[in-house]
């Protein structure tokens, strides 16, 4: 049966690494969002986060076992001894409420330290999770005819380990999204770095078409893991602006706000000399600095950053909240004048943030690297400044802020953006159409070489 705008109804499998809110995780927003304006579709999507719950307050998922429990994956990863044991030994540490308060003890995580882990789980049936992927494909296997995925997700390549194992299990292709796997990865020893990026290239060989969240990424991650261009699919993340109280980006004071992970990989650090350099201006010395998504793996580099801020005499104007995102990031947003994310020395693959933004009506300023001139170019909005130096961005914020008239066409044309070029509904029918080229071309399981 054909849904009302012809296209066919499919059963999916969306598996995705839950971050159990303990930091800004586009990913998770992506999958959700997608999900849902799948549903509304007619499709029938089924949600199965890995390692942690999704975000913090995402329902656990009433039909689907927990996989991949993050406490005993890690033990059972470190030590010989506790693999030994039966696997049922452990299903008192698989369960949401435990694994909710991992989540919140957590923080943000790391590839650093955690490379032989990820080389294991993307070896697949090789690794040393081999009998919970076996769960993972006896559970799908078992599911009735009717129920069983035409279509199988996963939220970025250093999933890909999986989709040998589940195709055979499904009977169906799989699908992969790129999106921040460097950010991982860069952060690793370079010479684990290089056996990662290795076993990912012949993973990917299992994989039948590629989701990339921006054309630049696509070439990037083509380049590094050999993939055809041919099974390549650029499909932008949606947004619903309907839940974004629109912000007054000429509010006086001015708000400089920051949303991703306090860390210098997200460049925050710059950020906040940035900040530090604009109230020297006497035009903007009142300016104040909003920030949340997070902390830092290293909990000293955000220490450093409030006492810059304590130095300079800016304390009283900053709010640095790492959790505010998963109680009020709506309420956070719409007290913004702009946003501005600097990003690491490698380029972002998309930015979440940015389609945020535009859906409650915040001016953008990002550098000109890697998406963002892809995004801009699209939504018709945002300034874009040649690098992410500290005195560019401030002299950029200032231009800005010195423009009234500027700051309101830029909030009504991210604003418009997000309802159109990046609405939920323009993400579902991309990715719908990814999805009818690969299950019209069929799937392929090959071996491991």
């Amino acid at each position: 049966m054909d849904n009302d705008d012809g296209t066919n109804p499919m059963r999916i499998l969306s598996i995705l690494p839950g971050s159990g809110g303990s930091f800004y995780c586009q990913n998770c927003l992506r999958d959700m969002a997608l999900a849902e304006a799948l549903r509304r579709r007619g499709h029938a999507v089924t949600l199965m986060p890995l390692y942690l719950p999704a975000t913090a307050h995402a329902p656990a998922p009433d039909d689907v076992p927990v996989f991949y429990g993050a406490v005993s994956l890690y033990l059972r990863h470190r030590s010989a001894w506790l693999r030994r044991l039966p696997r049922a030994w452990f299903a008192p540490l698989d369960t949401w409420p435990v694994l909710r308060l991992a989540a919140r003890l957590s923080g943000a995580t790391s590839a650093a330290g955690l490379e032989e882990l990820t080389l294991s789980m993307l070896r697949g049936e090789e690794g040393r999770q081999a009998d919970e992927l076996q769960r993972v494909a006896e559970w799908v296997g078992a599911l009735p005819p009717d129920e069983r995925p035409e279509l199988i997700v996963l939220s970025n390549a250093l999933l890909a380990g999986l989709a040998r194992v589940l195709k055979r299990a499904a009977g169906c292709p799989v699908v992969c999204w790129l999106q921040d796997e460097h950010v991982w990865t860069d952060a690793m020893d370079p010479l684990l770095r290089a056996s990662v990026l290795r076993v990912m290239t012949e993973d990917a060989r299992a994989i039948d078409r590629f989701l990339a969240v921006s054309a630049d990424y696509a070439l990037r991650m083509a380049a590094l893991l050999s993939i055809d261009r041919a099974r390549l699919s650029v499909v932008f993340p949606g947004i619903d602006p309907a839940g974004y109280r629109p912000a007054e980006p000429t509010r006086q004071p001015a708000v400089i706000g920051y949303l991703s992970r306090l860390s210098a990989e997200e460049g925050f650090d710059r950020f906040v000399d940035a900040f530090l350099l604009l109230r020297r201006d006497p035009r903007f010395a009142s300016v104040r600095l909003a920030a949340t998504g997070g902390p830092a793996a290293d909990r000293r580099f955000l220490a450093r950053q409030m006492r810059k801020l304590k130095e300079a005499g800016a304390w009283a104007d900053a709010e640095i909240d790492p959790s505010r995102f998963t109680r009020d990031r709506f309420g956070f947003l719409s007290g913004l004048s702009l946003l501005c994310v600097p990003g690491s020395q490698t380029p972002e693959a998309f930015g979440y943030y940015a389609l945020e933004a535009m859906a409650a009506g915040v001016p953008l300023v990002l550098p000109a690297q890697g998406a963002f001139p892809e995004l801009s170019a699209a939504a018709g909005c945002g300034v874009l400044t040649a690098d992410a130096r500290p005195e560019t961005l401030a002299r950029a914020w200032a231009a800005l802020l010195a423009d009234p008239e500027r700051l309101r066409r830029e909030a009504a044309q991210g604003r418009a953006a997000a309802c159109e070029r990046f609405s939920l509904d323009a993400c579902a029918a991309a990715f719908e159409r990814a999805a009818e080229l690969t299950l019209g071309g069929g799937s392929r399981v090959p071996k491991r070489s």
